[in-house]
């Protein structure tokens, strides 16, 4: 099992590298196609997705479609006309199929475009920023990726006080602490062998690994609420895009705003 997930993770590793470097039309439409596989694992948990292909799966679709569409050309500040459209459709769906879906499943449906779809289109925008976006992106997952790995490791050693004992049993306020300082330096680190500030690169850092830990939680709370383990099987030992991407779907778009905020 430890040797399936250290090779899922080196894979996982080897694709982030490839699209994100690649940047352009390789990273946007493999960004599409996890917001679209997220977003089927997160409908099936959801109970939007049943056995066969539905109306309100296919409207949730076209609006993340729709959405990156408009990312790719430029028109980001538009996206709220997707959402708005998006719903829409979903809208349609409920209406003229009535009583096929119940409330809670279109809540679900248009969830889906926002949590999955949008938040996830925030890693292209960050690396198509003119102003160091090859750079900034990899904050997303130094962030997250970074954080978890850090916390794991201080909270193992030291971990006393829960932070959330219900919710994550395992997680440590001393874990959390170390995974937003270890982030930060790994930040500055970074920072100081690209010859960029290491003041702002060390905030974005700590600032987006205190949100990553939100969403890693949120993810696991989904799970609870919903009675699963994990969202799907389709990377080996880590469960689905959802479980490998919980954190990194909040702090895509806090690292990039916060790079605008702060690095212009």
């Amino acid at each position: 099992m430890f040797k399936t997930r250290l090779l899922s993770g080196i894979v996982l590793v080897l694709v982030a590298l490839i699209t994100i470097i690649s940047g352009g039309p390789i990273l946007f439409m493999t960004l599409l196609c996890v917001s679209l596989i997220g977003m089927q694992e997160l409908y099936r948990v959801m109970g939007v997705r049943g056995e066969k292909f539905n109306l309100l799966q296919a409207a949730g679709y076209a609006g993340i479609i729709l959405y990156y569409g408009l990312v790719y050309f430029g028109l980001a500040q538009y996206g709220e006309l997707a959402l708005i459209g998006g719903l829409i459709l979903i809208l349609f769906v409920y209406v003229f199929t009535y009583p096929k879906y119940q409330a809670n499943q279109i809540m679900a449906a248009f969830f889906g475009i926002v949590y999955v779809g949008v938040m996830l289109a925030y890693i292209y925008q960050t690396r198509m920023l003119e102003a160091d976006g090859k750079f900034l992106v990899w904050l997303v997952f130094i962030c997250s990726w970074g954080c978890d790995t850090c916390a794991y490791c201080v909270g193992v050693l030291i971990g006393k006080h829960k932070m959330a004992p219900v919710l994550s049993p395992k997680k440590s306020v001393e874990g959390a602490v170390g995974g937003v300082v270890g982030a930060a330096l790994i930040g500055v680190i970074y920072a100081a062998v690209l010859n960029r500030n290491m003041v702002m690169y060390g905030i974005i850092s700590a600032v987006g690994a205190l949100v990553s830990m939100v969403g890693d939680l949120a993810a696991s709370a989904i799970k609870r609420n919903m009675g699963i383990k994990d969202y799907g099987t389709l990377i080996p030992g880590h469960g689905g895009i959802l479980d490998r991407f919980d954190s990194v779907i909040i702090t895509a778009p806090i690292i990039y705003y916060l790079s605008l905020f702060l690095l212009g």
